[in-house]
């Protein structure tokens, strides 16, 4: 293996795409930290109870299974362009389809056009993680995509900062009175219409407004000549390349710990707004600590891409996971802000985890990684139906946060226990990784 401390992570020849394609990262960036505080705006709007209201989560991750393996098809009959180009017209769709969705007041019309719109992230995921990973050599890839990745909580930011401000902090629903209960709750029926009209409306603007703005990128992604990798050999029909994948316990093995990493992202940065409301610190308020989240998530991000260049990706990704079980026990079992920082520190371990896993699964794939890096977006699909699980163990008691105790602690905090769960699966892949996975690479190569 070369060295990669001489190698350049992103050559002169390919910065331009480099730099289009890594603004990808931050648009679906910005397209899962908007949504993540709308579980707990539609519960409150629409009178849902936790588990209705994850379901926007559902609707979100959803979209990234279901059409993650036709973007590999399309990717790799036409080409890394071509599938961008039509991930931006979907995401773009589903954004637009907000406009509906608020007039007609419907619930299942918010879900449906989150659905879609993540039809567009997945084409995006499916195609932009590895068209940056053959953007140069092998042996930088990790590094590069983490350099990628790191745009990403750029967006996230982004996100946050339009939903605190032009989203939460505009919602009539979240208003409370002088004793800090909830005026919503106790409106006339056709004062609390009005209130759901104009706050549903408040909802749709940021989403309209991000529709054109991703029609905006989508030309001019056309109009910029894209470098294209050529497939080695003409053997690499789809289906071949799906048996020979499967036969990998680094690729199988990546498919798994990706599809638990995220479920536990995705759970740790949508209840953190339910964890701050049990202790009295409202939404608005809320995206203050999610801000600290992603902040030290983005700085994670370019910390663990340099010291990628000097420790194992397997061995950090195994340190990290076990740092997030230790931060998970004190979000569990230390109630009172001491919990919800513990809940923040959270982000800074998982900064490392979706790239590198990523770059550890299709290493050493070569052709095969276009339909492989499909099965991984598909793994996305664990940020749908876990927050579920976790909205399940918010209603044991009832529709609050702390209508009964769990081992001892509120239900809110019990239930990051399967975050922790997650981590663990994530830190025996990073074993592996550096302790069996890269030694057959290395007695492959001798």
């Amino acid at each position: 293996m070369k060295d990669t401390q001489k190698l350049p992570i992103v050559s002169k020849q390919v910065l331009i795409p480099f730099i289009l394609v890594t603004s990808l990262f931050a648009l679906w960036g910005f397209a899962n930290d908007i949504t993540n505080p709308m579980v707990s705006a539609f519960k409150k709007i629409l009178e849902l109870n936790n588990t209705q209201a994850s379901w926007v989560q559902a609707a979100f991750y959803g979209g990234y299974f279901t059409m993650a393996l036709p973007a590999a098809f399309v990717v790799k009959k036409y080409s890394y362009k071509v599938g961008i180009l039509v991930g931006l017209i979907l995401y773009a769709a589903g954004a637009l389809l907000f406009y509906p969705a608020a007039a007609m007041e419907n619930y299942f019309f918010f879900l449906a056009a989150l659905y879609i719109l993540t039809f567009g992230l997945a084409f995006l995921e499916t195609t932009a993680n590895p068209y940056i990973m053959a953007m140069g050599s092998e042996e930088t890839a990790t590094q590069r995509l983490n350099l990628a990745q790191a745009f990403n909580p750029v967006g996230a930011l982004s996100g946050l900062f339009v939903a605190q401000t032009f989203i939460l902090g505009a919602l009539q629903s979240d208003n409370v009175d002088a004793n800090g209960n909830g005026i919503y709750e106790t409106l006339t029926g056709t004062a609390k219409a009005a209130v759901k009209t104009s706050d549903l409306l408040v909802i749709r603007n940021p989403y309209v407004g991000l529709g054109l703005f991703v029609i905006f990128m989508m030309i001019l992604i056309a109009i910029v000549k894209m470098p294209e990798k050529k497939e080695s050999d003409s053997s690499t029909g789809m289906w071949r390349s799906i048996q020979r994948i499967f036969k990998k316990e680094r690729f199988v093995g990546g498919v798994i710990a990706q599809m638990f990493y995220v479920g536990a992202q995705i759970m740790c940065w949508t209840y953190i707004y339910q964890y701050a409301e049990n202790l009295g610190i409202d939404n608005r308020r809320a995206v203050n600590y999610a801000y600290m989240a992603l902040g030290i998530f983005l700085l994670g991000r370019f910390l663990c891409t340099y010291l990628l260049k000097f420790i194992n990706s397997g061995k950090l990704l195994m340190l990290l996971s076990f740092g997030a079980v230790v931060f998970c026990l004190g979000t569990i079992f230390i109630e009172g802000l001491g919990g919800l920082y513990s809940l923040v520190c959270v982000s800074f371990c998982m900064s490392l985890m979706f790239p590198t896993i990523y770059g550890i699964a299709l290493y050493g794939l070569g052709d095969d990684a276009k339909p492989a890096s499909a099965f991984l977006v598909m793994a996305i699909v664990g940020g749908a139906f876990m927050p579920i699980l976790q909205g399940l163990i918010l209603d044991f008691g009832g529709s609050g946060y702390a209508d009964t105790r769990i081992a001892g602690v509120p239900e809110v905090n019990f239930s990051f226990i399967l975050p922790l769960i997650c981590f663990l699966v994530v830190a025996l892949y990073g074993y592996r990784a550096f302790k069996v996975y890269d030694l057959i690479t290395k007695s492959d190569a001798n």
